[in-house]
């Protein structure tokens, strides 16, 4: 393997920053959230409750901005206000609290950025006084890099609207001759919105100054004129060298409200101390205010306070009215402002500067030394410390005067890496390590307020056992263990004294929403799901196994089951060859004509009446009552020939079913009306015989499109329930026929599209008229079709008057905007750059290339949701997926292209004065990046497309065909998950009834049906569908135990021991005194201690929650470190034992000699119980750090040494070592007889075994220094390559050539490749590629590709991804096209996908390797790109669109592991 590719399949989801904003809509639009019958609401809450304040609205409710990892997304927050009329609104998660029933998180842009974000701020746009403008998005990148984003209306995404860097040459001098900081720059911005400042290289101060409001840039025409939002902008920049002002150490900074200027207070340390020097130098911190002016860019000193505590670490600064700062510190928080000052002793460690004076005391003991904060209120702030407690910290103050701090526990919560206020009302706790959460919360004041549905709240938050089913599988850590008594005190602390200055709150809290979180992955296996097929081949084998993953930490501990595809689970399966289609219709009686719309809600959950499948000659119709049983005889269905499609009509009185020369009505089994329709065209000849082609059914009308391209109508009468044929006007006088067609049913009683006609505000008047004189009942919404012609361009009409509405000329290029452009023929200058650009010298080629592309299928869809938007997809001839999402732009009114005066009318033609264009109507392409497209879809014609509003709870899509996915809508955001099981799906529809409820049917391209349910287990919301099993603990590591099912995994749970007991443990054994105990009285030795206490444990997949089957406890203070099935040769009875061996080491403080264990178990089934039976152990003279076994030998790393032992049953007897890492082996692997490891400072070794002579020897080694995280071999044919990852978050590929000249004779490893993943990748896993050739001819490939491998690794940030080897004609190509995307791909913020992916040495000699690694992330833009631009790119690199598309699908098919 000379050369590798880099792809990631599941993107990180351990969110480190978050934020809140108004980025996407000002503080002005979002007020009038709350519907009109709020008012009267209001008014009985107050009146009948008993505490002072009346309900708090919530105001205007701003962004929720996070980033993990690479990834920055942007939500919007819909809360759901109590509703007048209980029968409407379904449960939410969190019951009611504050008239608000529920609050949810939206996706409004998602990106994936090059570059790690490691510090972001929303720049506020208060400072202008125009409650118009929006606030910035400002992120910080490794080094010093500032981008500041903009929500840009008119492409519904973010703009950049400046960079600031300060790296390379010219900036040299700001590091003072460093190389690496100890962390990236932190970016944190004025209240008031006036500037923004950066720490970069830990001691320069970048200041970032704010534009004022009314002052655009130079050349900046204010977007757009008038008419468009203005965004908070930065207009210039300056360095401020704290070093200058004598700051040395910086440990935080941050702006202070209340003042007239910007006052910036930073916390610095003046001598450095540590733990051991305490006793002589402790009060070594101090902060320091400056004025940051405006206008003179030296900043002045107003005042400092020297002598805090050498622990604290953060700053908090206290909102106005009171103003000043609070600084926490691991035992102490204090606050100062210029007037006032106090302190809050935490525990028994806090110290004051000279011991003479006592600092109050809190009434508990807490330790806040990884604390994250936020203000509720302005007086009371809320801490989640590092054991996931939730405190609140009131100020006790007169005036402006702070008397005291008050600390009380409130919550237990999840570990959290960041907190944000959203609104005045509900907060985010962002987490690496558990599921982050969306919070309301609720202030009282007094014991007054707590009746019983508080109590109950509580309960309710902790359980979080919702009462709709789709919550089912919600986040399992939210808030669980809230048991004990004093982690459920509602108040906020209990009063000191009777005069108390304020009175007391109490707060409530109901979890609203949860995003789902799988990092950090620490250690993962690979193993066989439960319902595997066995008899699975190819691509269908990959969805039998599962990934089972230890992530979290803690209380948030859990086993992640990760699987890229789902798996249904089966209800009956039967054998039905030549089937082509399948479809369910209901049935209702027509007493039910008059249905208010209150009883519709229950329509929803009706049960399907018939069954209609069609064959390739033939029609069968089933009951679907309590059996499936067969009515083809008895009903009036058309059956003598294949059916096309089939729905229902009329509110669901009728059904229609449409086949290949007609159409027939149905009232039940019984026909009321048949329609046939040939070749009635005039135009077409005699013997032209045109078929039904497409079916699209929207109530009362049903569209078909015919084969030869022509279109028709069926138009229904509800009064009657009849049905007329008419061919559309539009289309009569068409010269090019239709490849696509589809209807869309704008729902609901504010139909979306309407708003963005030109006269939306007209419309909703005017349009209840017109409908009412054709008698159709459009109350309920409007009826689109939309249309794409062989030239590639899309229509959309309004029915039934079939006026333009909206067109775009080239649908089938996929650009990322689809604007309506007014005019059916482009502009002239388009046309002559396409024609010129064609007669180049692959001119035939290209040109042909772009007419062959069609669209083959449409659909429209708006799922339920309040404030959802349609999505747009369409299905090209050569399988790719154009998806797209509707969202609304006013564009500001003079500013129209000259070629759109041309008045709409005259160009379109008939019937189009009635209605308004869609002129604010855009659409947004979605990358769909985890969907595999097909080939090619030609012989097929049948409908992909199947949309579903309710499969166990969740709406979206299925697609049919060769590699059927789930295509699922959560929070406005599309999730693609493939279905692999099967092979291709012929037909797919949606089941409701007695047996099989809310699930589904679907036909195999082998001609099985079957019925089936979604798996309830797993969470869809989520990159790939995942399971998430809670522990309780910290899960370390797993292995996978393929004979019996199971999985060994090591948990660490924190346990509490009294001090003394912890101390006689930490006993050198070898030596024997006791340690003493003189500097400790004896209350202190009867203290708590919290340590880790470790077992393993032996899980086995169920279905639901998984089951411990036993428990390996460990001893006092002995931790395992790694746990393996190992198989032994037993040279007694000269037999291979799978056995289960973990290594361990004794943790006893840095006094005690290091120790570890080895133990050795044996898993026997014992009739259904499994029995773990330890068969030897044996104690190591270091840690045992790593295991494997090598040719039936047991390979232990024990501390700087390498032991091989061989197993005769009884015991490990040595039978070779080698003295080979110098510290601390992290990971071991082994090929064969060769052996790589990592060292946790020293790099890789490579060591060979050889069995006569027993001798373990070194081969070669890398000789940089190198912190490794994780190894693995990588194997392409015959070349094997060493993989290793380390702490920069770089990924190295070494190979060992002995042959060659640089390699000192075969001494050292030469580098094959490098790359920055961007992340910690924590495991490697080798697993056979498949080959991608497999499923397309149906031969076994050529022997060079079957012994081929990719490794699949997970990160620190929950994201997974593979390395994988790449032929050199495939690497080159892609290469190429790589470079070319570096310039044609405009990249968010600004930054440059190749300075991302350079190796980071941070500041050690390193030699620049080769770039042999393609980067798939930057690859995955092609797809995204306009079609011109397409073969614009692929020609300029020497290739063709086909080709990369091919190659890059063979790669997604060839590592579709899971």
């Amino acid at each position: 393997m000379s050369f590798a590719a880099y792809k990631m399949m599941h993107w990180p989801t351990g969110i480190e920053n978050c934020a809140s904003g108004f980025v996407t809509h000002s503080r002005a639009d979002s007020a009038p959230q709350l519907p009109p019958f709020q008012a009267d609401l209001d008014l009985d809450a107050s009146a009948s409750s008993d505490w002072p304040s009346k309900r708090r609205p919530i105001g205007p409710v701003p962004n929720l901005i996070v980033s993990a990892g690479n990834v920055l997304e942007v939500y919007v927050v819909r809360v759901q206000e109590e509703s007048r009329n209980p029968a409407e609104t379904k449960p939410h998660r969190g019951g009611l609290m504050d008239g608000v029933s529920g609050a949810s998180l939206e996706l409004v842009c998602h990106y994936r950025l090059h570059g790690n974000v490691e510090s972001l701020a929303v720049l506020s746009a208060e400072n202008c006084g125009d409650s118009k403008r929006r606030d910035s998005i400002v992120l910080a990148f490794k080094d010093a890099k500032i981008s500041v984003l903009e929500f840009d209306d008119s492409v519904h995404g973010l703009n950049t609207s400046s960079m600031h860097c300060f790296e390379g040459p010219e900036w040299l001098h700001l590091k003072r001759g460093r190389e690496s900081f100890a962390r990236g720059p932190t970016v944190k911005v004025d209240p008031q919105g006036r500037c923004g400042g950066v720490l970069v290289y830990d001691s320069q101060m970048i200041i970032l100054k704010a534009s004022l409001a009314g002052s655009a840039l130079a050349g900046d025409d204010d977007a757009f004129g008038s008419g468009a939002a203005v965004s908070a902008r930065i207009a210039s920049s300056y360095i401020i060298n704290l070093r200058d002002l004598d700051m040395k150490h910086i440990k935080d900074f941050i702006f202070v409200h209340e003042y007239i200027e910007p006052v910036m207070v930073v916390l610095h340390e003046q001598e450095l101390t540590w733990a051991g020097r305490l006793s002589w130098k402790h009060h070594t911190c101090m902060i320091s205010a400056l004025i940051i002016s405006t206008t003179v860019k030296q900043p002045t000193l107003i005042w400092s306070i020297p002598n805090l505590p050498h622990d604290v670490y953060k700053l908090l600064a206290v909102p106005s009215p009171i103003g000043g700062i609070l600084v926490i510190g691991a035992n102490t928080i204090h606050y100062h402002s210029e007037s006032a000052s106090c302190a809050l002793a935490l525990n028994s460690f806090a110290t004051s500067v000279d011991s003479s004076q006592e600092l109050p005391r809190s009434n508990f003991s807490v330790e806040l030394d990884a604390a994250n904060a936020t203000w509720l209120l302005n007086d009371v702030a809320l801490l989640s410390t590092k054991t996931g407690e939730l405190l609140l910290l009131s100020l006790v103050y007169d005036g402006r005067i702070v008397q005291r701090l008050d600390l009380s526990k409130s919550k237990a919560s999840v570990l959290t890496s960041d907190i944000t206020m959203i609104g005045n009302s509900l907060f985010f706790l962002g987490s690496r390590l558990g599921d982050s959460l969306l919070v309301q919360f609720s202030c009282g004041l007094g014991s007054s307020r707590l009746p019983l549905g508080v109590k109950e709240e509580v309960g309710d938050i902790e359980g979080d056992v919702p009462s709709a089913k789709r919550l089912k599988v919600s986040s399992s850590d939210a808030l669980q263990d809230m048991v004990s008594g004093e982690e459920l005190s509602l108040y906020g602390s209990v009063p000191t004294n009777a005069e108390s200055s304020q009175m007391q709150k109490s707060f409530s809290f109901a979890v609203r929403d949860s995003l789902i979180n799988v990092g950090p992955l620490k250690d993962f296996a690979y193993g066989l799901r439960i319902n595997a097929d066995a008899n699975a081949t190819g691509i269908a084998k990959q969805s039998n196994y599962e990934l089972v993953c230890c992530s979290g930490h803690g209380k948030n501990g859990a086993l992640s089951v990760l699987r890229q595809s789902i798996r249904p689970e089966l209800i009956t399966e039967v054998e039905l060859p030549g089937c082509k289609g399948i479809w369910t219709v209901y049935h209702k009686n027509a007493r039910a004509h008059n249905m208010d719309s209150s009883k519709m809600a229950a329509a929803d959950d009706e049960y399907h009446a018939y069954l209609i499948i069609s064959m390739e000659a033939r029609t069968m119709v089933l009951e679907t009552a309590d059996h499936l049983s067969e009515v083809t005889e008895s009903v009036d269905y058309f059956v003598q020939g294949r059916t096309v499609a089939a729905g229902n009509l009329f509110g669901r009185r009728r059904v229609v079913q449409v086949f290949e020369r007609g159409a027939r009505i149905l009232d039940g089994s019984f026909m009321t009306q048949d329609l046939s329709f040939g070749s009635s065209n005039s135009e077409s000849g005699p013997g032209t015989d045109t078929t039904v082609a497409y079916v699209s059914i929207a109530d009362p009308y049903v569209l078909i499109r015919m084969s030869d391209g022509s279109i028709r109508l069926l138009v229904g009468d509800p009064s009657t329930c009849m049905v007329s044929v008419n061919t559309p006007s539009a289309f009569e006088s068409l010269k090019q026929s239709v490849t696509a067609c589809t209807l869309y049913y704008d729902k609901g009683p504010e139909p979306w599209l309407r708003k963005t006609s030109t006269d939306a505000w007209l419309s909703t008047g005017i349009s209840e008229a017109i409908d009412g004189a054709d008698g159709g009942s459009h109350d309920q919404g409007d009826i689109y079709c939309a249309v794409c012609y062989e030239t590639g361009a899309l229509e959309i009409f309004d029915v039934p008057n079939f006026s333009s509405v909206f067109f775009v000329d080239k649908f089938v290029s996929g650009k990322m905007h689809l604007v309506d452009s007014y005019v059916r023929e482009p502009p002239k200058e388009l046309q002559k750059v396409i024609t010129s650009g064609s007669e180049g010298v692959a001119g035939p080629g290209r040109k042909e290339s772009m007419q062959n592309m069609k669209v083959v299928e449409l659909a429209m869809q708006r799922w339920s949701g309040h404030h959802s938007r349609p999505f747009l997809f369409g299905i090209l001839s050569d399988g790719t997926i154009l998806c797209y999402h509707a969202y609304l732009f006013e564009g500001p009114e003079g500013t129209s292209k000259p070629e759109e005066s041309v008045s709409a009318q005259s160009s379109v033609g008939l019937g189009s004065s009635s209605t308004s264009r869609l002129r604010n109507l855009r659409f947004l392409r979605i990358p769909l990046d985890t969907y595999i497209k097909e080939e090619s879809s030609s012989e097929t014609s049948s409908q992909r497309i199947t949309m579903f509003k309710d499969i166990s709870g969740y709406q979206g899509f299925f697609l049919s065909g060769l590699r059927p996915a789930w295509f699922m809508v959560f929070r406005e955001r599309l999730r693609v998950h493939p279905q692999l099981c099967d092979g291709s799906i012929v037909a797919f529809t949606v089941l409701h009834n007695v047996n099989c409820n809310h699930g589904f049917i679907y036909i195999t391209s082998q001609g099985k049906l079957k019925i089936c349910q979604l798996p309830s287990d797993s969470t869809y919301d989520n990159h790939w569908p995942v399971q998430k099993i809670p522990l309780k603990g910290t899960p370390h590591q797993v292995t996978y135990f393929a004979e019996r099912n199971l999985y060994p995994l090591i948990v660490s749970v924190p346990v509490h021991k009294p001090v003394n007991q912890v101390l006689s443990s930490l006993v050198d054994q070898e030596v024997g005194h006791q340690i003493e105990n003189h500097n400790l009285s004896s209350d202190e030795m009867h203290r708590t201690y919290s340590i880790e206490e470790f077992e393993v444990r032996i899980m086995e997949p169920t279905s639901g929650q998984w089951q411990v089957k036993a428990t390996i406890q460990m001893q006092t203070s002995e931790n395992a470190l790694t746990v393996r099935m190992v198989s032994l040769f037993n040279t007694t009875t000269k037999e291979n034992e799978m056995l289960l061996a973990i290594g361990t080491a004794y943790v006893q403080g840095e006094d005690v000699a290091a120790r570890g264990r080895v133990l050795l178990f044996s898993i026997a089934n014992d009739n259904s119980q499994i029995v773990v039976s330890e068969v030897y152990s044996k104690e190591m003279k270091g840690a045992v750090s790593a295991l494997a076994s090598l040719q039936g030998h047991l390979l232990i790393a024990s501390g700087p040494k390498i032991l091989l032992h061989k197993w005769t049953g009884s015991e490990l007897n040595g039978v070779a070592f080698f003295d080979a890492p110098p510290l601390y082996v992290v990971s071991l692997n082994i090929v064969k007889n060769f052996i790589l490891l990592g060292d946790i400072h020293k790099s890789i070794y490579f060591l060979s075994w050889k069995e006569q002579g027993a001798q373990l020897s070194l081969l070669a080694k890398d000789f940089g220094s190198l912190d490794c995280f994780s190894t693995e071999f990588l194997i392409d044919g015959s070349t094997l390559s060493l993989v290793v990852s380390d702490e920069q978050k770089n990924v190295q590929i070494f190979y060992y050539a002995p042959k060659m000249s640089e390699s000192w004779k075969g001494q050292k490893l030469l580098s094959r490749a490098e790359f920055h993943v961007g992340a910690h990748v924590t495991k490697f896993m080798r697993l056979q590629m498949l080959s991608s050739t497999l499923d397309r001819s149906g031969t076994t490939p050529g022997s060079d590709k079957t012994n081929r491998f990719a490794l699949l690794f997970g990160t620190l940030d929950g994201s997974i991804g593979c390395v994988a080897p790449l032929d050199e004609l495939i690497f080159r190509r892609l290469q190429s096209v790589q470079k070319k995307l570096v310039d044609a791909v405009p990249h968010v913020a600004g930054l440059n996908p190749r300075s991302f992916r350079q190796f980071r040495s941070d500041g050690k000699a390193h030699r620049p390797g080769p770039e042999s690694i393609v980067d798939c992330e930057l690859l995955s833009h092609f797809e995204m790109l306009p079609l011109e631009e397409q073969l614009e790119i692929a020609q300029q690199a020497g290739t063709t669109r086909a080709q990369i598309l091919s190659n890059l699908n063979d790669l997604s098919l060839g590592t579709g592991f899971l």
